[in-house]
C-alpha cells in the first residue's frame, strides 16, 4: 500500500525508495511488496499504454484487449527480470516492452491463447483517446505526451486532495490555474478579488502551492525511476512531451 502523502508544506529530506525501484530490487518482481508496487504502478500509467497501442493502428475493442493482456502479462514471474537493458525508467521500459509484445502479439494473431485478466478500468479509454491531438502522429511521441499528461494530472489530483483535507478547496481551484496555465495566467490582483484576500496574501499563497507541486511532482516522477539522479531530467522530458 502506497504511503499516505505528507501533510501540506512538508518537504521530505530525501525520497524513500521508489516504487519502481522496489520492484527492480527483487528481481523478477515475485514479492508481494514488490508486485503490489508494480500493480499499482501499472494501474496508474495504463492509458498511454492504450494509446500506444491505438495510434499503432489497432481499433478500440482491439486495443483494450492488448492492454489488458500486456499489463498481465507484465505481472507474470520474470518478465522484468528479463529486460535489464530496459529497466532505467518504468516510462522507457514500458514502451520498449510494449513495442516488443505488440510484435510477438502480431507473430501470434491467429493462434487461439486463453487470457489472464488483469484488473485495470479502461472503459474510458477511448473517451480520453479521441481527444488526442492528432499531429502527435507516431506511437512514441503520443505515448511521452500522454504519459506526460497522466503524470502531472495525478500530481494535481494529489494536491487537491491536501488542500481539501484542510478544508481549503476553494483556495485550490482558484489558484491551480497558476499550475495549469503558468505563472501570471490570471494578475493576483483577480485572484484576490476571487478568494477574497490582499495581494500579498495571494502570492505567498501561489508561492506555497508551486513549491508544494514541484515536491509532489519530484515525489512521483522518482517513483517512475531507478536512479533518483534522473528527476530533474525526467521532469524536463515531461513537460517537452507536454508541448510537443
Amino acid at each position: 500500500m502506497t504511503k499516505p502523502l505528507p501533510p501540506l508544506g512538508h518537504s521530505r529530506e530525501s525520497f524513500p525508495t521508489t516504487r519502481w525501484s522496489l520492484v527492480l530490487g527483487a528481481g523478477d518482481g515475485s514479492g508481494a511488496e514488490a508486485r503490489v508496487a508494480l500493480a499499482e504502478l501499472c494501474r496508474s500509467y495504463w492509458y498511454p499504454i492504450y494509446a500506444f497501442i491505438r495510434r499503432t493502428g489497432h481499433d478500440s475493442n482491439d486495443a483494450e484487449d492488448l492492454t489488458q493482456s500486456y499489463f498481465a502479462r507484465l505481472l507474470e514471474k520474470g518478465v522484468i527480470a528479463a529486460a535489464d537493458q530496459r529497466k532505467g525508467r518504468f516510462r522507457a521500459f514500458l514502451r520498449t516492452d510494449c513495442q516488443h509484445f505488440l510484435i510477438d502479439q502480431h507473430r501470434r494473431r491467429r493462434r487461439e491463447r486463453a487470457v489472464k485478466r488483469f484488473s485495470i478500468d479502461t472503459s474510458n479509454g477511448e473517451g480520453r483517446y479521441k481527444y488526442e491531438p492528432a499531429d502527435v502522429d507516431t506511437p512514441d511521441l503520443l505515448f511521452d505526451h500522454t504519459w506526460a499528461v497522466t503524470l502531472l494530472g495525478r500530481v494535481l489530483d494529489f494536491l487537491g486532495d491536501e488542500y481539501a483535507q484542510t478544508g481549503r478547496s476553494h483556495v485550490f481551484e482558484h489558484l491551480k490555474v497558476v499550475l495549469i496555465e503558468g505563472k501570471g495566467s490570471v494578475p493576483a490582483a483577480t485572484l484576490a478579488t476571487r478568494l477574497g484576500l490582499s495581494e500579498n496574501a495571494v502570492n505567498v499563497a501561489v508561492h506555497r502551492l508551486r513549491k508544494r507541486y514541484r515536491t509532489l511532482l519530484a515525489e512521483q516522477v522518482a517513483a517512475t525511476l531507478d536512479d533518483p539522479a534522473e528527476i530533474e531530467d525526467e521532469i524536463r522530458s515531461l513537460f517537452d512531451a507536454v508541448r510537443k
